[in-house]
């Protein structure tokens, strides 16, 4: 028999492919009509291709075809779905609509079936991010063994995410991962349906970070990498993933990629992955602040917070730069006193440098004991960020050389785990430590590294923080390294990079590298402007 629209259709479906999907099911629904079943297929399709209001519309039909043939089941199961697209669409009205319609179906049922369990996913979702994980841990609970029960590995899969993530939240990282790493092998063997999976990948990667877990966050970003890369028409998830590859790349120094990666982000929360909002203009923010352009890294973070999340701690940490400690301060203070256990330790790091600006060391002292002690074991990230925390408050109390044992065992953990930021930010605390120990030295050693590291990422206020601390005036306002300077000067002077890798002893790839890092670092589109920006600003003669 030969192969009809809607069989090419639902091949697509199951082979992945989006755009030829949509075509062929949206082409037999005008031929002759769709059933319920594959209604709600092209009300997929229409979502991961970043098409919302379609896939509204078809999952709407979809609830309607379920109705009339007497399929309550179904169309409950339709309600509930519409439900979680219209608020993550900023529908709260029409999506509390659907919930009491859905309700109304199971209420007239007179057999339990699994939509009794995906109507409990939306209200467990707004306990979980309404400030009461506890009973989303309840909900999520009573979900997945309705999953079970029913054999629906969708609602399994949903339902042992809640719980994992609902136990991060309330305080035990360790079982919540278990959940989380139990509901991934589900769907990396491709047991869970595309959107389920989707929202599955995305929510575990933000679990690996609340919980430091890098090498964790490592293995599923690539694996949800690699899942987006096997569809490439698809839009849902795709700007998540590209964000949770820059928070990754920002960690590693590779602040260009991470950049790249983020305006990916945000084209595709503009196109039909607006879970990607947060995550791709906070990330934004933070590339910003690093690299010394407050302006531009407040306007990212207030559209960051136009999603509903506040952009912290970086905004506060941008305020504390500017003088503004007060400020920074009680912002912070309010979100630890409304932030659940996970969220909270995600801000302690950052309380603990915004307490000192403001003079207040007891405080930071309290927060930096409540993160907790480098030597407490933990994920290598959290090990770092306690004992860089640690040996900061150690300098503020007049402790030296317990602050640059501190700090330099945190520098190890920095450098095993390839983040130079954070290495370079310790090497600063012991050059501090070794200055208060009168060994002047060790200490300049220290702040030269860290001042390299610093000028090599682009991190312009961290080079002038080093620049103040040893009593050096900045000689030009760009963070170029001196071996930059040197390839800018001859590049000034109109040689090639063939040349200027022969008159520097370098190959013509590292010179590439070096003149990529310059004009990315000056903000200039090409040799030429480069040069003039170096005559204009003083960097060479």
């Amino acid at each position: 028999m030969p192969a009809t629209t809607l069989d090419l259709g639902r091949s697509a479906f199951f082979e992945h492919r989006w755009s030829d999907a949509l075509d062929c099911l949206a082409r037999a629904d005008t031929e002759g009509g769709l059933p319920p079943q594959d209604i709600e297929l092209v009300a997929s399709v229409a979502m991961l291709l970043g098409k919302e209001s379609e896939g509204v519309a078809y999952l709407t039909r979809a609830h309607d075809e379920y109705v009339t043939m007497g399929d309550i089941a179904g169309a409950a199961r339709c309600a509930a779905w519409l439900v979680l697209y219209l608020m993550n669409l900023g529908e709260p009205a029409r999506g509390s609509g659907w919930l009491s319609r859905a309700k109304q179906l199971v209420d007239g049922m007179d057999d339990p079936t699994e939509a009794e369990g995906y109507l409990l996913i939306p209200s467990a979702l707004g306990a979980l991010y309404g400030g009461n994980p506890e009973a989303g841990n309840e909900l999520f609970g009573r979900a997945l063994a309705v999953g079970q029960r029913f054999h629906d590995r969708d609602l399994t899969a949903l339902g042992q995410l809640g719980v994992g993530t609902a136990r991060i939240a309330l305080g035990f990282p360790d079982e919540g991962l278990e959940f989380l790493d139990n509901v991934m092998v589900s769907v990396t063997a491709g047991e869970v349906s595309p959107i389920p999976s989707g929202i599955i990948y995305c929510a575990v990667i933000g679990s690996c970070r609340l919980t430091l877990d890098v090498k964790r966050a490592h293995e599923w970003t690539a694996a949800l990498a690699r899942w987006c890369g096997q569809q490439p028409d698809m839009v849902m998830f795709s700007g998540q993933c590209q964000s949770h590859r820059a928070e990754l790349f920002i960690l590693h120094g590779a602040w260009e990629d991470a950049t790249a990666a983020l305006r990916i982000a945000q084209d595709r929360s503009r196109h039909g992955d607006p879970e990607a909002v947060w995550g791709a203009w906070y990330l934004q923010g933070e590339l910003f602040r690093l690299t010394g352009r407050d302006d531009e890294a407040m306007a990212a973070y207030a559209k960051a917070a136009e999603t509903g999340f506040e952009a912290l701690p970086g905004l506060a940490l941008v305020l504390a730069g500017q003088g503004k400690e007060p400020q920074a301060q009680s912002m912070l203070r309010r979100a630890l006193s409304l932030s659940d256990p996970a969220n909270r330790r995600r801000l302690l790091p950052a309380v603990v440098d915004v307490e000192l600006a403001a003079g207040d060391v007891k405080a930071a002292r309290a927060a930096a004991d409540e993160f907790g002690s480098p030597e407490g074991g933990g994920m290598p990230l959290e090990q770092a960020l306690a004992g860089q925390a640690e040996a900061t408050v150690l300098l503020a109390e007049g402790k030296p050389h317990a602050s640059l044992s501190v700090a330099r065992k945190a520098w190890r953990l920095w450098y095993s785990l390839e983040a130079p930021y954070g290495a370079a930010s310790c090497r600063v605390l012991a050059g501090r430590a070794c200055s208060q120990l009168g060994d002047p030295d060790s200490a300049a050693m220290e702040f030269e590294a860290a001042k390299d590291e610093f000028a090599d990422l682009g991190a312009a206020p961290a080079v002038a923080h080093v620049l103040e601390l040893t009593g050096e005036k900045r000689q030009n306002s760009s963070p170029l390294t001196s071996r930059e300077l040197e390839v800018l000067q001859l590049v000034a002077s109109g040689h090639a990079n063939r040349t200027i890798a022969r008159e520097l002893y370098l190959s013509e790839k590292t010179v590439a590298r070096h003149v990529s890092n310059i004009l990315s670092k000056l903000a200039v589109p090409s040799r030429t402007a480069a040069t003039g920006y170096a005559f204009e600003h003083g960097l060479i003669h």
